[in-house]
């Protein structure tokens, strides 16, 4: 059945899952240099992972393609090697509300024993990405055979809740400048010792904080009109990152004290 799936996956995803024989050798090889960089993996010998490579099935899709939708049946561990992820909700009134979104070197996907559920989210891929499939089963007896790969597991999936209980009070409590403010040092990377935000549009951040566009257009505009950040189209830079940083700490103190 997990293999049945895996199959269904790759065809729905317009994957390539079925190289020739003079690329497989190479294909591989590429599957393990990835397995051997997850965090999860790490320690393992070579013959470990040339078993868990086994296990796996590594494919290519498209931006805007979806891995998964609410009530889907099937239980997958994907493992993301390039590109994004978006994992989202939908309210009841219809808007987009992103849980979470994963890059490269992390997993996904409906795995109720590592307290990953796909029942009631999406999953669709943000931007061209690669991937490796491994069925639940597989996953299982890894968790028996390997039990430091479990506590890693869990340690992944419980700093996600942390950070899904720090957004949903940061919804709850703060402003939404303040909430703005902290999402940008989440989101930033250091490139030639200036931090900066890159790849996400206004409506990208709406999603991510549960908001409406205009409402984190007109707070970046405030940020702006005080010369802490600089933005152009899908980017951000921080041009005053420890005022950005004291605008987030003040938002947490004024929390705490709710």
């Amino acid at each position: 059945m997990p293999l049945t799936r895996l199959r269904a996956f790759g065809r729905r995803a317009g994957a390539n899952t079925d190289p020739s024989h003079d690329d497989q050798l190479t294909e591989e090889e590429t599957k393990q240099g990835y397995l051997t960089k997850q965090v999860i993996f790490r320690d393992l010998s070579h013959a470990e992972i040339e078993r868990i490579a086994k296990m796996t099935r590594m494919i290519t899709t498209p931006k805007g393609r979806v891995f998964y939708v609410p009530g889907e049946t099937g239980e997958v561990l994907f493992l993301l090697k390039e590109g994004k992820v978006e994992l989202y909700r939908l309210t009841p009134d219809g808007r987009k509300l992103v849980v979470d979104i994963v890059g490269p070197g992390t997993f996904f996907g409906d795995m109720a024993c590592i307290g990953q559920n796909m029942q009631d989210s999406f999953a669709q891929a943000a931007e061209d990405a690669l991937v490796c499939v491994m069925s639940r089963n597989d996953v299982q007896k890894l968790m028996v055979d390997r039990p430091a790969i479990a506590v890693r597991i869990l340690e992944a999936v419980g700093q996600r809740l942390v950070e899904m209980t720090t957004r949903l009070e940061e919804t709850t409590f703060l402003g939404a400048q303040e909430r703005v403010a902290s999402l940008l040092l989440r989101l930033s990377t250091s490139k030639d010792g200036r931090l900066f935000v890159e790849g996400f549009s206004h409506q990208d951040l709406a999603y991510m904080l549960g908001t409406y566009r205009e409402t984190v257009t007109n707070a970046l505009d405030r940020l702006k009109a005080e010369g802490l950040i600089e933005v152009s189209r899908k980017r951000v830079v921080l041009l005053q990152p420890e005022r950005i940083r004291e605008i987030a700490q003040e938002a947490e103190s004024l929390k705490s004290s709710v």
